[in-house]
């Protein structure tokens, strides 16, 4: 794992100088991109392009769910071919972790300055430089404001990954890290034409049959504690290799037992090819319930109010083990306590 020995919290106008004495620059999300990760991605390096900086962004093709359909992604380099080439400059988008990586990014991550920007607040600043905004309702937001600090033009192709990035991780300006300048960034990039119907059709009102197939399955697993306070559902690595799926397949599986009346803990467990080697696990809590409490025991991290983690162990004993943790953890908060 990489240890920077002082860590630099930077402001953006240090990132900006940084960046733009760049020659070549690479640009990384997290394993797996979400639609703040991909949708961040997409725009930098399109908007770094546009300014004359050389720039390409790095992740695999497939499997990357609603957010694929983006103008850009088209142009990713696989991380396999972008870990075989010479880069100057490294920038993490939306990654709480070095160990989140693309495994073929890290050993550039290890030799190269990494600028490291992100809004987890359990972001271990892994980078050379890091800015990190836990209060921010996304890192698009946050990428929005160093855009329009540098003076990148942005148009719509970069407007509408940071609209997806945006909506995505703020649950359509809904959730509670949702402000005042998250709408103000909201209403700028309109002023580029962003097609909020398109967008809103193509990642909440399209799913795939494969997607929904792997709903099925989630429901027929839903567990539900006596006063539906813990709630849980299971895909295992079988699903996915039956149905052909992807982890982005299975984004929204988790609001399946999150909707429930009453619930203060959702959790969805699903395993790889074999369902022996580990275990990934996501949380969705309600307030006062922070996420990354949880998350945190097991070597996690995340959001207030959506976090995850992996286990080292079999499904079974897995569920075991987090149900167990989820029960003691909940004592300590009775539910008159929460407000549900």
């Amino acid at each position: 794992m990489k240890h920077t020995l002082n860590p630099r919290v930077a402001k953006p106008a240090e990132l900006i100088k940084t960046i733009s004495r760049a020659e070549s620059v690479l640009i990384t999300g997290h394993v797996r991109p979400d639609g703040d990760s991909l949708g961040c991605m997409i725009a930098l390096a399109h908007l770094l392009n546009r300014a004359g900086i050389k720039a390409v962004a790095t992740a695999e093709r497939n499997g990357l769910g609603g957010p694929g359909f983006l103008t850009g992604v088209e142009k990713l380099l696989a991380p396999e071919k972008a870990g075989k080439k010479k880069f100057d400059l490294l920038i993490s988008l939306d990654c709480g972790a070095f160990d989140r990586l693309p495994e073929h990014i890290q050993p550039l991550a290890e030799k190269l300055p990494t600028i490291n920007i992100d809004h987890h607040r359990t972001n271990t600043l892994f980078g050379t430089w890091n800015w990190i905004e836990s209060r921010a309702s996304s890192t698009g937001e946050m990428l929005w404001r160093l855009a329009r600090k540098a003076g990148w033009r942005l148009d719509t192709v970069a407007a509408e990954a940071l609209w997806v990035a945006v909506i995505t991780d703020s649950g359509r300006f809904a959730y509670d890290q949702t402000t005042p300048a998250t709408l103000r960034c909201g209403a700028d990039l309109l002023r580029y034409g962003v097609r909020t119907s398109l967008i809103n059709d193509k990642l909440y009102c399209s799913f795939s049959r494969v997607s929904v197939e792997l709903k099925k399955r989630a429901f027929r697993t839903l567990a539900v504690s006596e006063n539906n306070e813990i709630a849980s559902v299971t895909l295992t690595g079988q699903d996915f290799e039956e149905t052909g799926g992807t982890k982005a397949d299975a984004e929204d599986v988790i609001e399946i037992p999150r909707s429930l009346v009453g619930n203060r803990v959702a959790l969805f467990f699903y395993g790889n090819e074999d369902d022996h080697a580990e275990t990934r696990v996501s949380i969705r809590t309600r307030a006062p319930l922070d996420a990354t409490v949880l998350a945190k025991q097991f070597g996690g991290g995340g959001h207030a109010r959506a976090a995850g983690f992996t286990l080292s162990a079999p499904l079974s004993q897995a569920k075991k083990t987090v149900r167990k943790a989820v029960a003691e953890w909940l004592s300590q908060y009775p539910p008159s306590a929460s407000g549900v």
